[in-house]
Formats: C-alpha cells, sequence, structure tokens
C-alpha cells in the first residue's frame, strides 16, 4: 500500500509506527511541509500525520502550516483513511470541522488513559481499557460534527474517529521512541510550556525507561490495525 508520512520536525518523526511501515514493506512517501517541500501527488491508501512543537494556530506566522491544512481537507473530502498524533490529530480534527484550543495546563509525562466504555473501534480496541500513555502536548481539540470519542485522560479527550472517513487522532504519543523521549527532555526549556510545567526531568527520564517497551508494543499494535484497516474495502467505521 502507498502511505504518506507527514513529518513536522526531526525528532518527532514515525517512530515506532516507520518501524511497522518497514516491516510491511509499505511503499512510504514522508512529507515535511516546514522544509517547503510541496504537496505530494495521490491518492493514497493511508496517511499518518505526526506531531511538533508547532500549533494550529500559528498559520500566520508558519506560511506553510496553511497549504498542510488544504491538503488535509482534500484528503478528508477524499475519505483517506488517516491517522494523526499530538499536533497531528489536533490538525485532522480541525480538516474534519473540529476547533482547536489552548489548555489550561500542559499534559506532559506518563498520564493514565481509559477507553471510552462502550465505544468499540478496531485501532484503539487493540490497547487495553486503561493504559499509562506518554504525553506531550498543550493544545486539545473539540470533536468534529459527527465524531466519537474513544478515550480520555482527566485533562482532556485524548482519542476520536471520525464518521465521514475513516480518520483516527491521537493526543498521545503512541509512535514515540526511547531515543525520541531523551532529545525531547534534553530539550525541554525550548518549549516554555514544559518548563512552566516544573516537572522533575530526572525521574521523567527513569519512568520512561522503564514504561518504553511496553509502551512500543502497544504502539505497533495500534499502527499495525490501522494498516490493517485501511487495506480493507469499504472498511467500517
Amino acid at each position: 500500500m502507498r502511505v504518506l508520512a507527514v513529518v513536522h520536525e526531526r525528532n518527532a518523526g514515525s517512530g515506532v509506527f516507520g518501524d511497522v511501515l518497514r516491516e510491511r514493506g509499505e511503499d512510504v512517501l514522508e512529507w515535511r511541509p516546514p522544509e517547503g517541500d510541496p504537496a505530494p501527488a495521490g491518492p493514497f491508501d493511508a496517511v499518518l500525520v505526526f506531531g511538533g512543537a508547532m500549533n494550529c494556530e500559528q498559520e500566520p506566522e508558519l506560511e506553510w502550516l496553511g497549504r498542510e491544512k488544504r491538503h488535509l481537507r482534500d484528503l478528508f473530502a477524499a475519505r483517506t483513511p488517516a491517522l494523526g498524533v499530538c499536533l497531528g490529530a489536533q490538525l485532522l480534527a480541525e480538516a474534519a470541522g473540529g476547533r482547536v484550543m489552548r489548555m489550561p495546563a500542559a499534559e506532559i509525562g506518563w498520564k493514565p488513559v481509559r477507553l471510552e466504555p462502550g465505544a468499540r473501534d478496531p485501532v484503539l480496541g487493540t490497547l487495553p481499557d486503561g493504559f499509562e500513555a506518554l504525553q506531550w502536548h498543550s493544545f486539545e481539540f473539540t470533536l468534529p460534527p459527527g465524531a466519537t470519542v474513544l478515550a480520555r485522560s482527566s485533562a482532556c479527550v485524548e482519542a476520536f474517529r471520525c464518521d465521514h472517513a475513516p480518520w483516527w487522532g491521537i493526543q498521545f504519543h503512541a509512535e514515540v521512541t526511547g531515543e525520541a523521549i531523551g532529545d525531547w527532555i534534553d530539550e525541554y526549556r525550548s518549549d516554555p510550556d514544559a518548563v512552566a510545567a516544573d516537572l522533575d526531568w530526572t525521574a521523567l527520564r527513569v519512568r520512561s525507561r522503564q514504561e518504553i517497551s511496553r509502551w512500543n508494543e502497544q504502539g505497533a499494535r495500534l499502527c499495525t490495525a490501522f494498516l490493517e484497516h485501511a487495506t480493507t474495502p469499504n472498511p467500517s467505521r
């Protein structure tokens, strides 16, 4: 299958999801909008949209962001299967008709997430009913029209599924590798919201080393389920 991977920062790329794509032998085109890459020509069988330190409100100063949003709206209209992570989830939510806004406080670290009772889903259903997820975001989204809440934390909606198109968004970083988490912690001072969170960064580094193997296994299962669903003829949503 032909997969588009939208990457906004080199240390916030495909991670474990990329490992899954390579193991499956998928034909992957990586698009880096912030680096001036032109919008790729489709069609695509699936799209993965990853995170980044920027946010959806920065369209006035980030000239490329408007182009990416228009491309995502076209993919939504074409009903192209997509999975967005963190910023990627926010961009998908906005493209599908939701809103993105700043949270009262950033959600950073390993936080408990619970699947929504009764929200059976072929992608999120690969995760336990309750799990500890790696979070790093200061913005949240409202549900697009007709979308379904799939998971929540104490801070916000953590996952949704659209009804118009086979689109999923997750706020938590199911794709992240241990190396990437280490980089983010090393560079946390570049994120004013992370500085304001006043976390014990040494403890977060230790906790991440303890959790990452389990978390990568769960992330690989989630990505695999999404790709399998994307290849299903007329997949049910």
